[in-house]
């Protein structure tokens, strides 16, 4: 069973850089898609980028600009990076498995960040 965990800040201010960790288990970051989305609340999912199996990486593109999605494999982690934060991208982020037939098929918890001075 694949797993994921999410891990990072709950807290960043205004302007400054969020850090993400997803840690993975169960499965190998080389043979899928990981990828990373975000609620706020009252908001629906906004999906903000992915890696693929061969460590391209693609971005919405509203945020390609402030997002940098990498990985490493020995540890079976991958992670995001955004940029000059504001306070209405408070939100739960989550990491997720995008399978190869197109649906996020196993999801961490999420991680809860707000953004606040």
């Amino acid at each position: 069973q694949v797993q994921l965990q999410e891990s990072g800040p709950g807290l960043v201010k205004p302007s400054q850089t969020l850090s993400l960790t997803c840690t993975v288990s169960g499965g190998s970051i080389a043979n899928n898609a990981w990828t990373w989305i975000r609620q706020s609340p009252g908001k629906g999912l906004e999906w903000i980028g992915v890696i693929s199996h061969d460590g391209s990486v693609y971005y919405n593109p509203s945020l390609e600009s402030r997002a940098s999605i990498s990985r490493d494999t020995s540890k079976n982690q991958f992670f995001l990076q955004l940029s000059a934060l504001t306070p209405e991208e408070t939100a739960v982020y989550y990491c997720a498995r995008w399978s190869e037939s197109g649906q996020f098929d196993f999801w961490g918890q999420g991680t809860q960040v707000a953004v606040s001075s």
